[in-house]
């Protein structure tokens, strides 16, 4: 970036997701219409763009031609246009087509495609306009001045050991000062979680609430599923107290995406996201699909599902959040793509008239929500406001609430719905009523490594990798406390992690003790947002370290 510890900039934007990216584009011809001339950073911790890009993904494709309306629509690299989309119910062995389509959920139009293809795509038209972007390198801190007022972000500081001694390459993080910083981190930003507490910026919002996806690609035989052929499945291996489903989507070359998405507001401290992914593929009708394959790669994420009444306030002075961070996503039609990129152009026109006023404060800022408020953004999430919320308590209960939502539009009987943060929806093992997962599962959970996957496996095609020699970035916040979550839990983590992070250690004496193997990290971010007491903090390991997704 520079030889000395400190750049300045007009914009820096952090994350080079569909959103970060989307702001990019946009504001650099906005600029230009302007004949205006301004610095744009984009700095992505990720080794590429791309390589840290995990998504089903069924993109809506109307938004790419608003974005890059120079761009001819085949250029787009998406995959195949869906050709069937259809909703199957599953019991344990047993599949049947549902005769309804549930309001919301159809992809007529829609398009299959690798989310990080796309996003290295719009990279490519982001540099051809001018936008400086920087890979490999994560930023760890937000920078405020003396008036407690953002100004900027620090990149990590490498070289240090994970005692946290400084070693003979020690390289102090770089300070990027910007009148703009937009934090496009993705689901559970680190750097804007921090700027939400700071600025309060949640008040009087209700929680973000999560659900965690599992995730494979495929390659199959030719006959076994089409190009654009996509199904989600409802049931199976969930019970009537756990939300989510799983998906199918098929794409080009004889590849398939499968995938599990499951509510983290289960109360089970014993659930494993993972295994419950690879007990969900032995269904017939899922492991028909997969017959004869062959497993190309492994990821997980957490998706933001609280809906219009979880979103922060997105701006504070000299600042924007854009994208899942700000918890752009529709529920029930499980679609963020769109609004990400939608939410990021919004924020670059916002930072233009900024620009323009050389005013960056809330006051100029809040523009931002104005327009948010009155875009398809607003159109899409306020109508179902409440319906991730109603299946918080319960499948039955859920559905019969969302059908007085879709009568009242989006109230239901008793208007804002509220929610408890996933970590407060886990139960002490003595108060959890249901059967544990590894009962309930007796017998499924022996991985045969040809359909089925256990967690080591599955991390090795996630193609992860982590400095060894660096401080961990998983931290327990209150060491001295752990010991309740042992005894009161079990430990959730060893459980639900998806990437083998988390172990007990048992003592000779009988002790237990939480290890943490980092390198194993898929950046899935459950941890931070699961486990009871605020337990865990995921933070920015080195540039460049974490999953090196190819397919996705």
């Amino acid at each position: 970036m520079s030889d000395t510890n400190t750049v300045s900039t007009d914009i820096l934007i952090v994350g080079a997701g569909p959103s970060g990216l989307a702001t990019a584009i946009h504001l650099a011809d906005l600029l230009k219409k302007h004949d205006l001339k301004r610095r744009i950073l984009l700095v992505e911790k990720g080794t590429a763009v791309g390589s840290h890009i995990l998504s089903g993904a069924v993109i809506r494709p109307g938004i790419l031609k608003e974005l890059l309306p120079e761009v001819d629509f085949g250029e787009f690299p998406l995959n195949a246009q869906v050709t069937k989309d259809t909703i199957l119910l599953l019991s344990k062995s047993l599949s049947i087509q549902s005769p309804v389509h549930p309001p919301y959920m159809s992809n007529k139009g829609n398009y299959t495609a690798s989310l990080g293809q796309l996003c290295r795509f719009l990279a490519e038209k982001a540099d051809e306009k001018g936008v400086e972007i920087y890979t490999g390198f994560a930023v760890s801190e937000v920078l405020y001045d003396d008036k407690g007022k953002i100004r900027g972000a620090k990149t990590i500081d490498t070289g240090v050991d994970h005692h946290g001694k400084l070693l003979e390459n020690f390289q102090p993080g770089t300070e990027i000062e910007a009148r703009i910083t937009v934090f496009a981190e993705g689901t559970r930003g680190s750097l804007a979680k921090t700027v939400i507490n700071k600025f309060n910026l949640q008040k009087d919002k209700n929680p973000q609430i999560y659900s965690l996806g599992c995730k494979e690609i495929w390659s199959v035989p030719e006959r076994n599923i089409a190009p654009g052929e996509v199904y989600h499945t409802m049931g199976y291996p969930l019970n009537l107290h756990e939300f989510g489903g799983g998906f199918i989507y098929g794409l080009n070359d004889n590849k398939v995406a499968v995938g599990l998405v499951t509510g983290l507001d289960t109360g089970d401290p014993t659930f494993d996201f993972h295994a419950a992914f690879q007990v969900w593929k032995t269904h017939p009708a899922v492991a028909k699909i997969l017959q004869g394959g062959k497993l190309l790669e492994y990821g997980a994420k957490t998706l933001p599902e609280g809906g219009f009444y979880s979103m922060p306030q997105p701006y504070a002075d000299h600042a924007l959040i854009v994208g899942d961070s700000g918890g752009f996503l529709t529920m029930p039609a499980l679609k963020g793509v769109h609004l990400a990129i939608r939410s990021g152009m919004l924020a670059a026109e916002t930072a233009l008239s900024a620009f323009l006023k050389n005013d960056f404060s809330e006051q100029t800022l809040k523009e931002y929500g104005i327009k948010i408020n009155n875009s398809n953004i607003y159109k899409e999430m306020y109508p179902v406001r409440n319906f991730r919320q109603a299946f918080a308590k319960g499948m039955i209960t859920g559905a019969f609430m969302f059908g007085t939502q879709l009568l009242t539009g989006g109230a239901g009987l008793s208007g804002k719905v509220g929610v408890h943060t996933d970590a407060a929806a886990t139960r002490k093992l003595k108060d959890f009523q249901g059967k544990p997962f590894k009962k309930r599962f007796a017998g499924k959970l022996e991985f045969d490594k040809t359909l089925t996957f256990d967690k080591v496996t599955d991390i090795f095609y996630s193609g992860a990798h982590h400095d060894e020699e660096q401080p961990v970035h998983l931290r327990v916040n209150n060491p001295s406390a752990y010991h309740l979550n042992i005894e009161q839990y079990d430990a959730p983590c060893q459980y639900f992690c998806p990437a083998e992070v988390y172990e007990i250690h048992t003592g000779r004496n009988g002790h237990k003790e939480l290890r943490i193997h980092a390198e194993n990290c898929v950046h899935c971010k459950t941890c931070d947002i699961k486990e009871p007491g605020d337990g865990i903090s995921w933070t920015t390991p080195n540039g460049g370290n974490g999953p090196e997704y190819q397919f996705n």
